[in-house]
C-alpha cells in the first residue's frame, strides 16, 4: 500500500514536520508515532492530545476520532493535520449569577460534555440540563416589544390563557444541540454559556439533600414568574413574594421588615407592582413563612 505523506503541525510550537503513514493506521497510533518521532510533541499527557483537520470555516474543522483510520477521512498527500491539545476552557454561568470555568474536551459533543460539567458542579441529573448562548437570547428578546406591553395587563383567567399562547418560551431560546460539538456550533472559547434546566423529570426528588439543584430550580422558577414567562394570579404572585422575602432576608423582624422595605420590582411581576394592597399582602405571607426548607416550600407552591 502506498504511504500517505502528511504535514503534521505541532500547534503549541508551530512546528511543521512532513511524515509518512500507512493509510490504514489508526488515529490513536498516528498520535503515538508523532510523539515518538517529534520531541516537541512529547509534552503533557498523551491522552490530552489529538489530531485536528482544520478548515477555512472554523465550524467545519473536525477532530479525528482515535478509533478511526486515516483513510476513513479521505486524506490526501500534503494535507495538514494539527497535533494539539483537545482541552479548552469553558465559562459556565449559573442562574444565580455565579460563573465557573471548567476545562472540557473540545472533541466531544455537548451531550457528552454535560456529564462532565454537571458532575463538576454537583448536579446528578445531567440529562435534564442544557446550555444557552446568552447573546443570541438577548437579541431575540429585543424584538418582543408587543409581548412586553401585553404583560402589563392585569391577568384574569381569560387574559392569562391568551398570554400563554403568545409567551416567549424555552423553545425560543438558543439551546445548543447536544449531538454537535461547541466548535460545530460556533461557540468560541471567550464565550460564557448559561447552564439552565430544560427538562423536568425528577422535581419530586429535589429536596434539601440536594442544595445545588434546589437553588438552581428555585432561581429559574422565580425568574420565570418575575419576567412573565410563567403567568400567575395576583394572589399567587404575592404568596411567592412573601416566601421569597423569607428566603432572602430570613425570619420576619417587625421593626425592620415593614412596608417600604422591599423593592417590589425584585418580588412581583411588573403588572402587579402598583396594585393596591400588594405589599401588605406580601408581608402577611412573609410573617407566616417558616424558616426551614424555604426553597422547597416555594417550589411546592410553584407547581
Amino acid at each position: 500500500m502506498v504511504a500517505l505523506s502528511l504535514k503534521i503541525c505541532v500547534r503549541q510550537c508551530n512546528l511543521v514536520k512532513t511524515m509518512q503513514f500507512e493509510p490504514s493506521t489508526a488515529v490513536y497510533d498516528a498520535c503515538r508515532i508523532i510523539r515518538e518521532r517529534v520531541p516537541e510533541a512529547q509534552t503533557g499527557q498523551a491522552s490530552d492530545y489529538g489530531l485536528f483537520l482544520s478548515d477555512e470555516d472554523p465550524r467545519k474543522g473536525i477532530w479525528l476520532e482515535s478509533g478511526r483510520t486515516l483513510d476513513y477521512y479521505m486524506l490526501r498527500n500534503g494535507d495538514i493535520l494539527e497535533y494539539k491539545k483537545k482541552q479548552r476552557p469553558l465559562k459556565i454561568k449559573m442562574l444565580d449569577g455565579a460563573v465557573k470555568t471548567i476545562m472540557v474536551d473540545d472533541s466531544k459533543t455537548v451531550g457528552e460534555l454535560l456529564v462532565t460539567i454537571c458532575s463538576r458542579i454537583g448536579i446528578t441529573n445531567y440529562e435534564e440540563y442544557s446550555l444557552i448562548q446568552e447573546v443570541m437570547e438577548e437579541k431575540k428578546e429585543d424584538g418582543t416589544g408587543t409581548l412586553k406591553k401585553d404583560r402589563t395587563l392585569l391577568r384574569d383567567e381569560r387574559k392569562m390563557e391568551k398570554l400563554k399562547a403568545k409567551l416567549h418560551t424555552d423553545d425560543d431560546l438558543n439551546w445548543l444541540d447536544h449531538s454537535r460539538t461547541f466548535r460545530e456550533q460556533g461557540v468560541e472559547e471567550t464565550e460564557t454559556l448559561l447552564l439552565r434546566r430544560k427538562f423536568f423529570y425528577s422535581d419530586q426528588n429535589v429536596d434539601s439533600r440536594d442544595p445545588v439543584q434546589l437553588n438552581l430550580l428555585y432561581v429559574q422558577a422565580r425568574d420565570d414568574i418575575l419576567n412573565g414567562s410563567h403567568p400567575v394570579s395576583f394572589d399567587k404572585a404575592c404568596e411567592f413574594a412573601g416566601i421569597q422575602a423569607q428566603i432572602q432576608f430570613g425570619p420576619h423582624i417587625e421593626h425592620k421588615h415593614k412596608p417600604g422595605f422591599l423593592d417590589l420590582k425584585e418580588f412581583l411581576p411588573k403588572e402587579y407592582i402598583k396594585q393596591r394592597g400588594n405589599e401588605k399582602k406580601i408581608f402577611q405571607i412573609y410573617l407566616c413563612s417558616l424558616a426551614s426548607n424555604n426553597h422547597r416550600s416555594w417550589l411546592v407552591q410553584y407547581k
